[in-house]
């Protein structure tokens, strides 16, 4: 750093980046990256190992805005560390096909490690991060190798640590000891709405104290501050630390700066002018002085710092050759050449079986089949795991041992969820979690950001639908179903039995474009026979299971526990002469992908009675039977009796399909 060039300087240009693009835009938050921008200064300059010619060198540092409405702060980071993020794209702000939208989102900026906008989920992915980033270290590093070392920093704001999700992960990582997550809390005392202290007043401190973290507090202004917290951070191993940063949000504007009025709205043109003149900043919108470029561009130091991390690669494959075949392969998301074959004889076991069992029993068996041929799945539950049967033989808890395999998240659906994409987006896993399918209530928002990043998360649904008996209606899912299959980029998979099941799980391990749900009975289901074309035909998401003699004049489709129960009506109607189809449908999205050749062989088009049976909300299963079809399902919430006492109350069983079969015109 000369003289030339300040700190203050290189602070300053995030600021004035920030407040330009948010008032050409119109729109936007300029007083978070104002507020934080000496905080990012120090971090990103001095500390951060990461190359911008490399965004996805895998030893990097992970950086994590939580609080992302203040996107401006981390485009700024980039433009000026030197990504490929050219001035052009910040003139474009929060504009149609931009890198920088709104928030930051994954896949549309380089250097942005996930996408924020629900506020505490960066928060979350960052926990899941340092989870896998301990978990890898654990599993590869060798005495004298430490080829997985890297920190976990996350910015976050007072909105996310408001957010019940804050307290959920925050609360795990004290228990799992991730001394290499380092969090910055902007304690700006400011929100949407004002002055924080009138709606909390949390004692953040002691909150994190309780968690088992290390607290630290510095003077977000002052460099030396920042620098010396960070260094106390990264010397504590064995705790997460949390930074409590004092700062003033929309720091440099002479008349707003401290207020809300700096949090989601463009300062003005006149306040632009003020803060130019406040921060002695004289240079036009979007431009940043040369001398100021150069004391941020991080190039240079980048690529030594990924040069020597392949050198220490290179020395480790010398000493630890199939470790690191293996590490490699990992770290690139490949499933191993002989998974598919495997996989395939599994199936082709589970079919000669006759397991007439639950189908989360029947997942059970495929994890201890499939986690023994992929290191790389990490399990776990939110304290459902003897409901969920998420174990198998392998199983290894890390909160006992830091190569573990399994997660006891506790009652935590939403954070368990959200710290799931976090290891997904670090690498070298395929997480899976479980819980109860009516609990994804509690994790609906990570749910959809996984879907939102196309995340390789894997969501095991147990106790599907009113079968589930005793618990009542607070425990029976209706909705959940069709807000996961309406859900963008997520595969649903329903199995009607242990052979179905054994091909979803397959189809999710496989899957690599984003995450799936596998949703399974409570109750058994009766084992399906099956010709090994059908067995095939399972992985192409519904097929004809039962067929009748000549063109079908009705189809019943089925998915799940009430297959079997289609399979029961079908063969009762064929017997009276009505000519009937059974299709089981475990997967529509996967069958919808199917060529339309393909589709109307199943379900020809000519064939317009068609009843859709299934214990979940009828509307969506019009868009299969159509207009002149009909649907049995579930128009109301369930009730507290015996599961198959509630099949039958609400119509699921055989003489009921009969019926309504009947009552077509």
């Amino acid at each position: 750093m000369t003289d030339a060039v300040s700190r203050r300087d290189c602070a300053n240009a995030i600021r004035a980046l920030s407040m330009d693009a948010v008032q050409k835009a119109k729109c936007g938050h300029p007083g978070a990256p104002m507020g934080m921008a000496d905080i990012a200064e120090v971090l990103w300059r001095d500390y951060l190992s990461h190359n911008p010619g490399n965004p996805s060198w895998f030893n990097r540092d992970r950086f994590v805005l939580s609080n992302g409405h203040g996107s401006m702060l981390i485009y700024s980071l980039l433009h000026l560390s030197g990504y490929d993020l050219p001035m052009s794209e910040l003139e474009n702000f929060r504009q149609l096909h931009s890198a920088t939208p709104g928030h930051p989102e994954y896949g549309d900026t380089p250097g942005v490690e996930t996408t924020t906008g629900p506020l505490g989920q960066g928060l979350a992915n960052g926990v899941g991060m340092a989870i896998a980033e301990k978990t890898l270290g654990a599993q590869f590093n060798r005495d004298g190798h430490e080829i997985v070392d890297h920190y976990t920093y996350v910015f976050a704001g007072d909105g996310c640590l408001m957010e019940g999700i804050s307290h959920e992960v925050c609360s795990l990582a004290g228990t799992l000891q991730l001394g290499k997550l380092i969090v910055f809390y902007d304690d700006n005392g400011i929100s949407i709405d004002g002055e924080v202290e009138e709606w909390f007043s949390d004692d953040t401190a002691k909150r994190f104290e309780s968690y088992g973290w290390q607290v630290l507090s510095a003077d977000g202004h002052d460099p030396e501050a920042i620098a010396k917290a960070i260094e106390a951070a990264q010397s504590e191993s064995s705790k997460p630390t949390l930074i409590s940063c004092k700062t003033v949000i929309g720091f440099g504007s002479p008349n707003k700066g401290g207020t809300a009025a700096t949090h989601g709205a463009p300062l003005g043109e006149d306040e632009v002018a003020a803060v130019r003149e406040e921060l002695n900043w004289p240079h036009a919108p979007f431009v940043v002085p040369e001398d100021v470029m150069q004391a941020w561009n991080g190039t240079e130091k980048g690529f030594h710092a990924e040069t020597e991390w392949k050198e220490k690669l290179v020395v480790y494959e010398e000493e630890h050759p199939e470790l690191a075949m293996e590490f490699v392969r990992r770290i690139k998301g490949q499933i191993p050449g002989y998974f598919a074959e495997k996989a395939d004889e599994f199936i082709q076991q589970c079919q000669a079986s006759d397991d007439n069992i639950p189908s989360r029993k029947a997942s059970q068996n495929c994890i201890e089949a499939y986690a023994a041929l992929l290191p790389e799945l990490i399990g776990g539950s939110a304290d459902l795991t003897g409901s969920n049967l998420t174990t198998w033989s392998g199983s290894s808890p890390i909160t006992q041992r830091d190569d573990g395999n399994y997660i006891f998240y506790g009652v935590r659906e939403f954070g368990m969820s959200a710290i799931a994409s976090g290891i997904a987006l670090h690498g070298g896993f395929i997480p899976y979690t479980a819980t109860f399918l009516i609990f994804m209530e509690y994790a609906r928002n990570a749910v959809r950001m996984a879907a939102l990043m196309k995340q390789h998360s894997i969501f095991v649904y147990t106790h599907d639908s009113i079968g589930q008996g005793e618990d009542g209606p607070t425990h029976q899912p209706v909705e959940q179903l069709t807000t996961l299959r309406v859900t963008p980029n997520m595969s649903v998979w329903r199995p009607a039995d242990n052979v179905e099941a054994a091909v979803a799980w397959k189809a999710a391990i496989e899957r690599n474009v984003g995450p799936s749900s596998l949703v399974f009975s409570r109750q058994n289901l009766p084992h399906l026979d099956r010709t090994g074309e059908q067995v095939n035909a399972i992985a192409k998401g519904g097929y004809i299971l039962q067929d009748c003699a000549g063109e079908p004049e009705l189809l019943l489709i089925a998915t799940g526990s009430e297959v079997s129960i289609c399979l029961e009506a079908g063969s009762a109607l064929n017997e009276q002469g009505i000519s009937t189809r059974v299709v089981s449908m475990p997967s529509v999205d996967v069958f919808d992908a199917q060529d339309q050749s393909y589709r109307d062989s199943v379900l020809p088009p000519a064939v317009r009675k068609r009843l859709a049976v299934e214990c979940g909300a009828e509307d969506y299963w019009y868009k299969l039977v159509g207009l002149d079809g009909k649907v049995l399902g579930m128009k109301r919430f369930g009730a507290s009796a015996p599961g198959g006492v509630l099949m039958e109350h609400f119509g699921f069983t055989a003489d009921n399909i009969v019926t309504i079969a009947k009552s077509f015109d």
